[in-house]
């Protein structure tokens, strides 16, 4: 019955997207009514059965792409439209970076994975394929818990997507202290897989603003005492828990010196750096993200680039020696 219905929903969703035939139409050929042909073809889109895209581009989006790598010394801007300030454009992004990290994949890659809420949404737009001699390395600890939004897990079902070899850091992401994190990194090996990811041709990043809405608080990484603590030295946010301040600093933080993730120095010398991530929660962490790693790639939505923009204008100083340094 499972084959059958597997069979169904694919012959309607071939019917309907390549064929060009009306849902009523393929309920027809089928033998089936137009709502179940409409819940076949929702089904096949959640399943990633059904991959749609769109290859022609906004001109105002490809202006502000422009104004982007312009503004911030990147190689590439990719730009997702968003309709209103109140909708979340995590979807939106991570349909533009599942494109986009399609194209990139090939035979031979090493790529390195962070994690988040955005990484995690962009899983059913990326075109599985298998692919010949591919590593995914997971760029810091995980979570003890099994949930949605797990570091590891994220990792593994990336690594599955090409049929790669994954490998995983097997520590939490945040421990007890200083001392723990070095007994693991030089004791327990850990530190092997580090040196594994400093040979990524690319690194898939994203980062989360200093809010209790965030993933890194929301899966209790982090505490709410900590979050405190963070906020009252400046922080902003972080990427892979190198939590930043506004102007792209690192810290003084206890948090920053338990966290279990690959290095900053480390991640500057991977090749292509790409940056997936918006929202309004997330501009000063995006700005200082981008001051402090330098990415070579940032896939973000239309209006998380405008305001980007805007508020780059207010501190034309900054932005013109950052863009001038890179460029």
């Amino acid at each position: 019955m499972a084959k059958s219905q597997d069979q169904l929903r694919v012959r309607a969703a071939w019917l309907y997207y390549i064929e060009g035939m009306t849902q009523s139409d393929v309920g027809k050929k089928l033998g089936i009514n137009r709502i179940t042909v409409t819940r076949l073809l929702s089904e096949a889109k959640k399943r990633g059965e059904v991959v749609i895209r769109i290859k022609s581009e906004l001109t105002v989006l490809v202006e502000l792409q422009q104004r982007l790598q312009e503004c911030f010394g990147l190689e590439q801007a990719i730009v997702a439209p968003l309709e209103a300030m109140e909708d979340d454009p995590t979807r939106v992004i991570a349909s533009a970076a599942g494109t986009y990290v399609s194209e990139l994949m090939r035979n031979g890659m090493t790529i390195g994975v962070g994690w988040g809420k955005t990484l995690h949404a962009m899983l059913p737009y990326i075109e599985e394929r298998p692919l010949s001699d591919v590593r995914v390395v997971s760029l810091l600890g995980g979570i003890a818990q099994a949930r949605r939004f797990n570091p590891a897990e994220f990792a593994w079902q990336f690594a599955e997507l090409f049929e790669a070899e994954g490998y995983l850091i097997s520590a939490p992401a945040v421990v007890d202290s200083p001392q723990t994190r070095h007994a693991l990194l030089e004791n327990c090996g850990l530190d092997q897989i580090l040196q594994l990811a400093e040979a990524c041709d690319a690194a898939l990043l994203s980062c989360g603003g200093i809010t209790s809405l965030t993933t890194s608080y929301r899966s209790g990484h982090i505490t709410e005492s900590d979050r405190q603590s963070l906020i009252a030295a400046g922080a902003v946010g972080d990427f892979l828990y190198h939590f930043l301040d506004r102007d792209g600093n690192v810290i003084d933080h206890p948090v920053n010196q338990r966290s279990i993730s690959m290095s900053l120095d480390r991640l500057k010398r991977i090749p292509k750096k790409i940056l997936m991530s918006g929202g309004r929660e997330k501009i000063e962490i995006l700005r200082a993200t981008i001051t402090s790693l330098v990415p070579t790639v940032l896939i973000t939505d239309e209006i998380t680039a405008r305001t980007l923009l805007e508020t780059a204008e207010k501190q034309p100083d900054r932005t013109v020696e950052r863009a001038e340094s890179h460029s």
